[in-house]
């Protein structure tokens, strides 16, 4: 990485900007011929772009070839980089319309998964108010797993997240949004979907297949107090039900997702008044810097929608 530091160090150009966003729409594509449409531009002209920008940067972003499109170890640091500045840069351009007044620019937002489903969440109202303050920004919205969230805010990747809350950062600031129920859950395959709920303790519940998430999460501090051990590591909700429909683990899941998949008769609620915990949903921003004046406004038009009763 030091080569790359020298050859950008002092010398960042508009015409580099340019490369790093062809880049950064190359990688989130997943190769060439897939960021055509996003970027509406020929693939021998992003092929030339690309290898711009390696020349410029003085290391190899990318293989492509017979054995299809991949990120060097270095493309991916570069990748990460590449969304830091640009999302400094778009901080830059807001507090520039904060001088004026102006609600302009662009932010970034992350979101947990699953929560669509969950009547309690008014991600949607908070959108509507927030285009009726400033319908001249425009947004991005990332489905990420809870670390990723607050990794991307620190970093300023993401101007906001919306997470499960569990331990706190003192970096980050919260602003509770809603809650969520959880229940754990078997697949109409597994031996315990017709065991009665009075034939089952702890013992049964830890000697099952168990699928949790693979990071720190209140699914993971549940877990971890029912001495329950992972077989199987998932990323997301989603995940856990592809290993409840196998019939060999059980896992826990919020009620609203797992409604419909209850209703067909794929899987069921284990002792649904003992295996179960409430989560808490969270707004998250960094402390520091100081958050723009559209930050401002999606925090506070997040916490308008949700402190509405439901109508």
């Amino acid at each position: 990485m030091a080569r790359t530091q020298a050859a950008l160090l002092g010398q960042l150009s508009d015409i580099d900007l340019r490369l790093l966003r062809v880049f950064r729409a190359v990688a989130e594509a997943g190769g060439f011929s897939a960021a055509e449409l996003e970027l509406n531009v020929g693939r021998s002209t992003i092929s030339r772009h690309i290898k711009d920008l390696e020349v410029r940067l003085g290391v190899t972003l990318c293989r492509r070839g017979r054995a299809g499109f991949a990120l060097t170890d270095e493309g991916r640091q570069i990748y990460q980089a590449t969304l830091r500045l640009l999302a400094s840069l778009d901080a830059f351009r807001g507090e520039v319309a904060d001088v004026h007044r102006r609600m302009t620019g662009h932010i970034s937002i992350a979101l947990f998964d699953k929560m669509a489903t969950n009547p309690a969440a008014r991600i949607g109202e908070a959108l509507r108010r927030f285009d009726d303050l400033a319908p001249e920004v425009t947004l991005d919205i990332h489905i990420e797993p809870i670390n990723e969230v607050e990794r991307g805010v620190m970093e300023g990747r993401f101007q906001l997240g919306v997470i499960p809350a569990h331990r706190a950062s003192p970096s980050l600031e919260y602003q509770h949004l809603f809650g969520e129920q959880m229940y754990l859950y078997c697949g109409y395959r597994h031996p315990l979907f017709d065991t009665a709920d009075i034939s089952i303790d702890d013992d049964t519940i830890r000697n099952c297949k168990y699928a949790g998430l693979g990071y720190h999460s209140p699914n993971m501090e549940v877990g971890n107090r029912l001495g329950l051990e992972r077989d199987i590591t998932v990323n997301d909700q989603e995940a856990i039900v592809h290993c409840l429909q196998s019939g060999r683990y059980i896992g826990y899941l919020p009620d609203h997702y797992a409604d419909g998949f209850v209703k067909k008769g794929e899987i069921r609620a284990v002792c649904p008044k003992k295996y179960q915990y409430q989560c808490d949903f969270v707004a998250i921003r960094r402390v520091s810097p100081g958050p723009s004046r559209i930050v401002t406004a999606m925090w506070d038009s997040l916490a308008a929608s949700h402190g509405e009763k439901d109508n």
